[in-house]
């Protein structure tokens, strides 16, 4: 069976994480109760139903995007959900891991897959990273000849099984030059722009920001944080199970998004 060390290697190759924003939390947070790794789960959001899943699946490692814990803690006790969720896994036996931006950003990561999702051409980093070209902060490519903004939110909501999208500036006009950043991608916008784009993909972005972006005459496709990430951990878990042989990799199926589209008729 393989190693703790063997899996967080092949982890650090699939996503470096010198490619991590400067503020995120990434690599092991927590240390499992064994060096031997049989089972990862992966998952977006580490939340109490995913660390139930995976104590009852007896996962050696949860690779959690989002990490968890994000900032430090002064006490672990039951009194907090994060508390809860960490004592769950540690008891368990457990370990944590998160990539987190260092996903976001590597070659072949998320925001690459979902420049392959929406077919753009000519994809390249926003910010290309210095040391590897092909990674870097966000992506940006060419929509195809005709299409509009509302193009690509059909695109990518039909790509990742979304029935709303959300969009900031007409829906009619050419989406033109397209830059992705999955996740939050609200206080990109100047980025973006420095890249030459008229269209942001992302999750999700605040009022103030919708109102900065549509200013500044870029319009956006929001399709949800949950949906801009999510699909890239079963990704994560196919390419940690094929690269390992022995190893036990799987997507949670309890990892859901806590937001419901509801239709509200007369």
């Amino acid at each position: 069976m393989p190693s703790l060390a063997q899996v967080t290697a092949e982890l650090e190759r699939i996503a470096p994480l010198r490619l991590a924003a400067e503020w995120d939390a990434v690599g092991l947070l927590v240390a499992p109760r064994q060096d031997v790794i049989s089972r990862v789960l992966t998952c977006l959001s580490l939340t109490p139903a995913v660390a139930a899943e995976a104590v009852q699946e007896r996962a050696d490692l949860v690779v959690t995007h989002h990490p968890l814990p994000f900032r430090p803690v002064g006490r672990i006790t039951g009194d907090t959900g994060t508390g809860r969720v960490l004592l769950d896994l540690v008891h368990g036996g457990c370990g944590v891991w998160s990539s987190h931006t260092a996903w976001d950003s590597a070659a072949g990561g998320i925001n690459d897959q979902l420049a392959a999702l929406i077919q753009l051409n000519h994809v390249s980093p926003i910010e290309p990273d210095a040391e590897v070209p092909l990674a870097g902060f966000g992506r940006t490519g060419t929509a195809g000849d005709g299409e509009t903004v509302a193009d690509v939110g059909r695109r990518i909501a039909t790509a990742l099984d979304v029935t709303v999208v959300e969009i900031v500036g007409d829906p009619a006009r050419p989406a033109g030059r397209v830059g992705i950043v999955c996740g939050s991608g609200g206080g990109s916008i100047a980025a973006v722009r420095r890249g030459g784009c008229q269209t942001l993909l992302t999750g999700e972005l605040k009022l103030h920001e919708a109102l900065e972006a549509e200013a500044a005459g870029l319009a956006v496709v929001a399709v949800g944080h949950h949906a801009s990430e999510h699909f890239a951990m079963r990704t994560l878990a196919e390419r940690l199970a094929m690269a390992i042989p022995g190893l036990t990799c799987q997507a949670s199926r309890a990892d859901r998004d806590p937001f419901t589209a509801v239709t509200v008729s007369d």
